[in-house]
């Protein structure tokens, strides 16, 4: 293909696209820029999620005074910090190493100063990385809780409100137990409308949800409920740190990286090429095969001159799809997003897509998503396999690995959720 710079194919662009989102959020890129001044007493960090890590480093290499701390990430997005432990655990589903880690941050803020500062780290899955189970709550039930709520269908807002009345760190509970410290957040947002108590469910912020809200979240989904939880949702007895609350008063947040930054990244990068780019939103939401059969759509609009933008073009947007896991496949939204587009697609039109999430993992997949081609349904048919099995199976992951098509990125350090860019060529594929 030839645009303004020159020949390119419609992949690696796509995957160009890819790179400008992600790097947009890499933590060296947007932590500097918002660090506060030092105290006069000591600086304690803390933090957890993807990006924990890549920015504790950040922190690290632009911090001239006191400094100490401890972050937790996923297992393999860990860079060596020579001042901040970096600590290790499991994603998506919580285990001990995560509770363990929720503990040491705990420890860290306890006695602190009103002289004292601390910065917490935030970024999109803290919520697994730091499962610090309430008070009689054993961490196998809320395992169980937690993968039943991921294959339901339950959107990112209804996971977080139970997270943060399960939990002993979230809900405003970590900035608590700072006080009287000063607490400033620094957060890359991984969730649709970036709100605070969202991301990594809110450690240092209020939360206006309730526990009523998280109880009516656990029985919409039919979730299995054990009584002592049960018990203590009805009575409020787990209810989290809320808005107005003193010990939150000198607590700030920033949002320094968030989807819609990126895909203005990737906006910048296809209008350098040559292709005219259109973000449609930078929280999409709701079943990823229903998302991706609407966009498959849109897309035919375009193609068919119906639609304001005009082939080369690419339609680009963010946010957080869900999978309801029947079949037997493993989920990943990015690629059943991607596998119902396709196969809703008009036939021989040139329409190409990549779907991933940026931190590389899609799902419970170390695979960050995939791309689809106008030949896709070709290939697939030479193999002998049928994309709507795969699609009816949960199981989209398989079949892209099969035609070769997977994006693997391995840890991107960074999580600014789901990136989808659905590029839309002429079709002879030649453009002035």
């Amino acid at each position: 293909m030839t645009g303004a710079t020159g020949t390119w194919s419609p992949e690696s662009l796509l995957r160009t696209l890819f790179d400008a989102a992600v790097d947009a959020a890499r933590a060296e890129n947007c932590v500097p820029e918002f660090l506060p001044q030092p105290p006069a007493g000591r600086t304690v960090v803390v933090g957890a999620g993807k990006a924990a890590a890549a920015m504790a480093l950040a922190l690290e290499q632009h911090w001239s005074g006191d400094l100490s701390g401890a972050v937790v990430t996923a297992h393999g997005h860990g860079v060596p910090c020579r001042r901040i432990e970096v600590l290790e655990a499991s994603h998506p589903l919580p285990a001990g190493a995560g509770v363990r880690a929720a503990e040491r941050m705990l420890e860290l803020v306890s006695g602190l100063t009103p002289q004292d500062l601390v910065i917490a780290l935030i970024s999109g899955g803290g919520s697994s990385l730091m499962p610090l189970p309430a008070t009689g709550l054993a961490l196998e039930e809320k395992q169980a809780m937690t993968r039943a709520l991921l294959a339901c269908g339950a959107t990112i807002s209804e996971i977080n409100c139970v997270r943060r009345h399960l939990s002993r760190i979230k809900g405003g509970r970590l900035g608590a137990a700072c006080h009287p410290a000063r607490v400033v957040t620094l957060a890359i947002s991984d969730v649709p409308g970036d709100s605070p108590a969202d991301i990594a469910s809110g450690p240092t912020v209020a939360d206006p949800t309730t526990c009523g809200e998280a109880l009516a979240a656990l029985e919409r989904y039919g979730i299995g409920i054990p009584p002592l939880v049960r018990a203590k949702l009805e009575t409020g007895a787990w209810e989290s740190v809320k808005p107005r609350d003193t010990r939150l008063a000198r607590s700030e947040f920033q949002v320094i990286a968030a989807p819609l930054q990126s895909l203005e990244a990737a906006a910048r990068a296809a209008a350098a090429h040559g292709v005219e780019p259109l973000i449609l939103s930078d929280r999409v939401e709701g079943e990823a095969r229903i998302v991706g059969r609407e966009m498959a759509a849109l897309a035919a609009r375009v193609v068919q001159g119906g639609h304001r933008v005009r082939p080369p073009c690419v339609l680009l947007s963010g946010g957080e799809t869900t999978v309801t896991v029947r079949g037997r496949g493993c989920g990943g939204r990015n690629v059943e997003f991607l596998l119902a587009l396709g196969l809703a697609l008009p036939g021989r039109c040139n329409v190409h897509a990549l779907a991933c999430d940026t931190d590389g993992v899609d799902g419970m997949a170390a695979v960050a998503g995939a791309v689809w081609r106008p030949d896709s349904p070709v290939r697939a048919k030479a193999l002998g396999l049928d994309p709507n099995r795969f699609l009816h199976d949960n199981d989209a992951h398989a079949f892209f690995a099969l035609l070769g098509d997977q994006v693997v990125t391995g840890p991107t350090r960074t999580n600014v959720n789901d990136f989808r860019a659905i590029l839309v060529l002429p079709e002879d594929g030649h453009w002035a």
